[in-house]
């Protein structure tokens, strides 16, 4: 029996939100599950299907995480295999890259399948020459690897299996990593492979299909296998299964027993993620207060816990019975990231103007339908819903004030009285 870990998705040197501190929640995410689920666990080896970088280029802090990573693994007789993805991928017409560097360095086990005039041909691992597109292990496993092929992959699939015949026979498990998605596993999702697209890779003899690039975790039919991102890269993610696949493969006589356990226990940044519904019959104090009163809920309860410096997103939806400009939304993101202690505090400010349209007739005159105009003008506002009939009217009067050349003191003074006459006993 063999035991690894899977992993995809790390995207170390992710920096979003331009801050420091969550940029490094990357590299401890991954420091904790290797140290966790590889190294205390005590597996073969370690694989990487895909987007180890977030960049092509990366700073020189970045490759020393990832160094640092590899290193502990190496220092523990842990193989670490990966294979790129399409978010360190090298471009079109160079030859290396940071991940191509890190096996150079011995860190890891770069899995290349040669391209030879529009054909794949795998040689075995050359630990001299560093370079090859499988590997068999001393664990009893053989581990392919693949390339990002993107849109093409349905059309790579078929020369991958056509290489893969070619590859001396090995009387073991084999692991295939490929970086690519499989369709039905999140929504608006462009470019993942339908599952019978997959089926020629296990006709081919590929008993685990390692997969990345979705960061949902999600497995098919007991051979397909993607465990998601280690962390977040959107609060939407934090709704997601994900982690990293601790794996038991075994096989007993001509049968291949797989058992994976995704793993979730390791250092990731809590995500709290509120919504605040708006009705449009609220005033803008009663808006701010409902908004306060949602946080402070969320503090009690323990939701959010300041002493771990949460990402706090608040999403305030609905319709606004007032000008939708009139709430602070900056200032009130200020306040609610200092009383949360939020590392990063996202407010989503997503609402409507109330809006009323009151039917008119073909025959409806101007004066009409200026006073149904301001009437609905003035309904739509919280603050002046109640009196919207008098003060349209007064609306009306002010214009024709105005196109007489009345003053414009006299104009205010009349606004003032309007305003004071209108005004609730």
């Amino acid at each position: 029996m063999a035991r690894f870990l899977h992993i995809a998705d790390i995207h170390l040197g992710f920096d979003h939100y331009d801050n420091k501190e969550r940029t490094k929640d990357f590299y401890l995410a991954l420091k904790d599950v290797l140290k966790k689920h590889a190294i205390e666990a005590q597996v073969d080896f370690v694989v990487i299907a895909g987007d180890l970088f977030e960049h092509r280029t990366i700073q020189p802090a970045i490759l020393n995480q990832a160094k640092d990573c590899f290193s502990m693994l190496k220092d523990a007789g842990i193989t670490t295999i990966a294979i790129e993805g399409n978010h360190d991928n090298r471009p079109f017409g160079t030859t290396t890259n940071w991940l191509k560097y890190l096996s150079d360095d011995g860190l890891v086990i770069l899995l290349e399948p040669e391209a030879i005039d529009g054909k794949i041909v795998y040689h075995p691992w050359d630990a001299e020459d560093l370079v090859g597109g499988y590997i068999d292990l001393p664990c009893g496993v053989r581990v392919m690897g693949s390339q990002w092929y993107g849109s093409s992959a349905p059309k790579m699939i078929e020369i991958l299996v056509m290489a893969i015949d070619k590859v001396p026979k090995f009387d073991g498990p084999t692991v295939m990593l490929f970086h690519h998605g499989l369709e039905g596993q999140i929504a608006r999702y462009q470019g993942a492979l339908r599952y019978i697209e997959l089926l020629p890779l296990k006709k081919a003899g590929v008993d685990y299909l390692a997969l990345g690039h979705i960061h949902k975790s999600y497995q098919e039919e007991g051979w397909v296998f993607n465990p998601g991102s280690l962390e977040a890269n959107s609060t939407q993610e934090a709704d997601f299964d994900r982690g990293a696949f601790l794996v038991e493969i075994n096989q007993i006589n001509d049968e291949i027993i797989i058992k994976a356990e995704l793993k979730t226990d390791y250092q990731q940044r809590p995500i709290v993620r509120l919504q605040c519904k708006t009705t449009g019959n609220e005033s803008l104090e009663e808006v701010t207060r409902k908004i306060t009163d949602l946080v402070e809920g969320a503090l009690k309860s323990k939701r959010i816990n300041p002493e771990v410096q949460p990402i706090v997103e608040l999403r305030i939806e609905g319709s606004v019975g007032f000008d939708r400009l009139d709430l602070d939304t900056k200032t009130l993101q200020q306040e609610l990231q200092a009383q949360t202690n939020a590392l990063i505090f996202l407010l989503r400010y997503n609402v409507d103007t109330l809006a009323f349209e009151t039917p008119l007739g073909e025959t409806a005159s101007r004066q009409h339908v200026e006073q149904e105009i301001f009437t609905d003008l003035l309904a739509a506002h919280n603050s002046y819903k109640s009196r919207s009939i008098e003060l349209a009217q007064g609306l009306i009067e002010l214009k024709d004030l105005q196109l007489q050349n009345y003053p414009e003191g006299e104009l205010y003074k009349f606004i003032e009285t309007l305003l004071d006459k209108s005004e609730p006993s």
